[in-house]
């Protein structure tokens, strides 16, 4: 088993990445853990203060609850993913069946920047990508699949997106074993990438 971390800022492209890892593998050698899964259950928070959580600080991840997720599958037990739900900013009562895989992906802006969790990783990547062109992907993705307005978008971009990750994300470059410039365009890294695991799995 390889368990690979990628990290990276909001619409930095490791969504691409990670999708044509996945598709360079069969179905049943691959198992994603996306770290928005792992977000910490808000329903005890007032509906009218949801909004307002930071969802880029490392203290909105249930950082103990990953890492013991991690720690199963390395150990062939299977897991049960949570669901979270950023329309009401809470852990749903439904769960994902998550089997231990040749590989396993651990997918989100802050992957690498718990250390203990980055212990658990044999390979750690970091998906760059120019903040402008970041800025217009999250615009896209949360007003078609979060519901909000681009004048809000823009808002917590200043606010809180472009500070956490000066803060938290870009510091984490640092512990990667790679780094992926230009995001999801740049092919050549990402089948060096595929290359590597094609390798390590026996392909």
């Amino acid at each position: 088993m390889i368990i690979i971390g990628i990290a990276g800022g909001t619409g930095s492209g490791k969504t691409t990445v990670v999708k044509s890892i996945v598709e360079s593998l069969n179905a049943d050698e691959v198992a994603i853990l996306p770290l928005d899964s792992y977000y910490k259950d808000s329903s005890h928070v007032p509906v009218e203060e949801r909004q307002s959580i930071n969802f880029d600080h490392p203290n909105a991840f249930d950082w103990d609850l990953l890492r013991r997720h991690v720690a199963q599958l390395r150990c062939n037990t299977a897991i049960e993913q949570p669901v979270y739900s950023f329309i009401t900013c809470t852990r749903q009562t439904e769960t994902v069946h998550v089997e231990p895989r040749k590989v396993v992906i651990i997918e989100g802006i802050l992957a690498l920047s718990d250390p203990s969790l980055c212990s658990q990783m044999d390979l750690k990547i970091f998906v760059d990508a120019d903040p402008d062109e970041r800025l217009i992907r999250v615009i896209q993705r949360d007003v078609v699949e979060r519901g909000r307005t681009a004048e809000a978008v823009m808002e917590r971009y200043t606010k809180i997106l472009k500070p956490m990750h000066l803060e938290f994300i870009e510091p984490a470059k640092r512990f990667a074993d790679l780094i992926i410039p230009q995001g999801g365009y740049n092919r050549k890294a990402i089948e060096i990438l595929k290359m590597y695991i094609e390798k390590i799995v026996g392909r």
